[in-house]
């Protein structure tokens, strides 16, 4: 066990309670209560954001490596997220979805942090390593934030959600995109290519189409539009890990993430 991870239960069930607790207090009507939202919200994510710096500090070198650093990264974002999109736009209940999604990625966390050692392969030692893969993070907590409205969505329709969904939709790809670029950058400075269609990059080159797909929908096709963004964030597990499980992945240049 590295070194400062044993007290990350504790410092997880401190954010995750500031984080309820913005949650309950955003559904309140009152200014006062949206003040104690925004105040318990930033709290959480302030509490996570340490304890991703302290890590940090620890390993010497970017959290950012193995699947339980990425899911760090993306709990510290989808917190991040929820409050941003809060405070825009005052929904009341985004704060709700992404403290629940956050939640369940902290739990897997402590089940199964996966973390490794202090070093860093030499593909991973680039410039472009931190930008790209937190980029991405920030792109997936938007995007999940999007799929869990969408879920809600397919029960009780509004054109409120559907306003909020297609925002945080828009940031979202916006940012998916900008990861995509970067790690084309990545790629060409790290093997010579810009792309080598591996089972990542087409699942990152689907997915992207996907979301493109969902933006063009007409509203008179909102289901449709509301499944088709839960495909896409399924093939954004595939892009993030879930790729990592097929037979192609043992000759991918993005395997880096598997290794001890």
């Amino acid at each position: 066990m590295i070194l400062g991870w044993n007290i990350f239960p504790w410092v997880a069930a401190v954010a995750v309670l500031l984080s309820v607790v913005a949650a309950v207090c955003s559904a309140l009507p009152s200014e006062r209560g949206r003040h104690m939202a925004i105040y318990s919200a930033i709290g959480g994510i302030v509490v996570m954001a340490a304890f991703v710096v302290m890590l940090w500090l620890t390993l010497d070198r970017p959290p950012l490596r193995t699947m339980g650093e990425t899911r760090l990264w993306y709990s510290l974002f989808l917190l991040l997220a929820g409050a941003l999109t809060y405070i825009r736009w005052r929904y009341r209940w985004i704060m709700s979805f992404s403290t629940l999604l956050a939640t369940v990625f902290i739990i897997i966390n402590i089940a199964k942090p996966e973390l490794h050692d202090h070093t860093l392969m030499p593909a991973l030692q680039s410039p472009w390593f931190i930008p790209h893969v937190s980029v991405y993070m920030f792109s997936y907590s938007l995007l999940g934030c999007a799929t869990l409205l969408s879920l809600y969505a397919l029960w009780r329709p509004t054109k409120e959600l559907d306003m909020a969904i297609e925002r945080v939709l828009i940031s979202g790809i916006a940012f998916f995109t900008i990861g995509m670029l970067s790690g084309s950058l990545w790629a060409k400075e790290a093997w010579g290519t810009y792309w080598n269609w591996d089972a990542k990059e087409a699942w990152a080159a689907a997915t992207w189409g996907l979301y493109l797909l969902a933006l063009h929908l007409t509203p008179q096709r909102r289901r449709v539009y509301y499944v088709v963004i839960i495909i896409a964030f399924i093939g954004l597990q595939m892009c993030w890990w879930g790729v990592n499980y097929l037979p192609s992945a043992a000759g991918s240049e993005h395997t880096y993430t598997m290794q001890n």
